[in-house]
């Protein structure tokens, strides 16, 4: 279960005891008027039964008439209201689900996509080229150094970048537009045509955060006598593009990239991360007792 941080206002039309039957019609223009305007809508078969899968807030829809309603199970939901829609037009009921959702602060109908990447483990290498890639934080390792999601959120919507670098087509976005990487069976055609299979520290000399110190002095010094920002601009632009074309990444990921200086605070903390690592490896190994001689076998 990927957690989200707000989740959209779900929406159950209820036709069961304690609420009348919608005539065909109007079950009909209820049902799209919810629907055209982004609202996700439930209408559970008669003697069935409807569980939010996640916590989503939950409005029970209804023509209420008098009697008694029968016991609503909100399961996970954050949330359960029930609102009578008799003598409502379609746009109403919209209305009312829109109030709804302002006064519980929810995210628009429609704006909300439930977007993360899936590594498939019979697939993974372990070679950490995503982890080395991904500028936002997505990828770590566990305890056992094994590649891992443990940021989701920091996914950046329609972004499939990742995937693109995978040597072995191992990461899965479920809501890409076409497979392999929308979790399609991989062929053999497919991992050909992944043509982007570059090892990122081999490109960059070995070590990653030493090329990028290396780059940004080359770069100051180079700016200091140029001094032409609009050059710099226009070659960040033909790379901006290179990228979108290249590895489809959406505009709006392609001007959230971090700048060069950036990248150097963000090399600095993981070398201080990376230092502090060893010296606690170092204490404990001082901390050892030697050997004895039973021990050594002597």
């Amino acid at each position: 279960m990927i957690a989200q941080p707000s989740s959209p206002l779900r929406i159950v039309l209820y036709e069961g005891p304690g609420a009348g039957t919608l005539a065909d019609e109007r079950r009909f223009e209820t049902v799209a008027a919810l629907l055209e305007a982004g609202y996700s809508l439930t209408r559970p078969a008669a003697g069935g039964s409807v569980s939010p899968a996640d916590a989503a807030p939950l409005l029970v829809i209804a023509e209420l008439d008098g009697a008694p309603l029968p016991a609503i199970d909100g399961g996970a939901a954050a949330s359960l209201e029930i609102r009578d829609i008799s003598g409502l037009s379609p746009d109403q009921i919209v209305d009312q689900a829109t109030e709804i959702r302002r006064s519980a602060d929810l995210p628009e109908p429609g704006q909300w996509k439930p977007w993360f990447p899936v590594i498939d483990y019979k697939r993974c290498t372990n070679c950490m080229q995503c982890l080395t890639f991904c500028l936002f934080d997505v990828y770590g390792v566990d305890e056992g150094q094994q590649i891992q999601v443990q940021n989701q959120d920091n996914c950046k919507t329609n972004c499939p970048a990742c995937s693109r670098v995978c040597p072995e087509v191992a990461i899965v976005f479920p809501k890409y537009k076409k497979g392999p990487i929308n979790g399609a069976v991989v062929r053999q055609e497919d991992v050909e045509s992944e043509s982007m299979k570059v090892d990122i520290s081999a490109l960059l000399g070995g070590d990653i955060y030493a090329a990028l110190r290396s780059r940004q002095d080359t770069a100051r010094k180079r700016f200091s006598t140029e001094r032409d920002e609009s050059r710099a601009l226009l070659e960040r632009k033909r790379c901006l593009k290179k990228l979108k074309a290249d590895l489809d990444i959406p505009d709006e990921v392609l001007m959230s990239l971090p700048s060069a200086g950036d990248i150097e605070e963000r090399a600095r903390r993981a070398r201080e991360k990376m230092e502090k690592r060893m010296q606690r490896s170092r204490t404990v190994q001082d901390r050892r007792p030697a050997p004895t001689e039973e021990e050594w076998g002597i």
